[in-house]
């Protein structure tokens, strides 16, 4: 397996741990009763729980359109020194958009988020 398909399922594995940090944040504020139910009248998450809940979403979608890319790539063995490089990057950008998600902290957020998404259409520009 390639190390950018490593890279990928590390990313994944964030994402499963990112999303189980995210569960018991809500069921903390909420109750596991609430998040039993429909969410359709669940109260807002707010704080760590809220910040948690938008970081896992968007972790979810970064996911959603890196695979593919890297999966691409990897179909066309066109992996270089260059995409493990930028796979690291991504990796790296994405860890630490989560953390500063998490604590509230503006900017570097944006920025990273910036890096990671500009490293997954750089992906797929290579693929075609």
């Amino acid at each position: 397996m390639s190390t950018e398909m490593s890279i990928l399922a590390l990313y994944g594995l964030l994402v499963a741990i990112t999303i189980l940090v995210q569960v018991l944040a809500a069921a903390g504020q909420v109750g596991l009763a609430e998040l039993a139910k429909p969410r359709d009248d669940m109260p807002k998450l707010t704080g760590t729980a809220g910040r948690l809940d938008r970081a896992q979403l968007n972790s979810v979608i970064a996911l959603a359109m890196f695979a593919p890319a890297v999966l691409m790539l990897n179909a066309q063995t066109a992996l270089t020194a260059g995409t493990l490089l930028a796979a690291q990057i991504f990796l790296a950008a994405r860890v630490v958009y989560l953390i500063v998600y998490i604590t509230g902290t503006p900017w570097i957020r944006t920025l990273a988020w910036v890096v990671g998404f500009l490293v997954t259409v750089w992906f797929y520009i290579l693929a075609l």
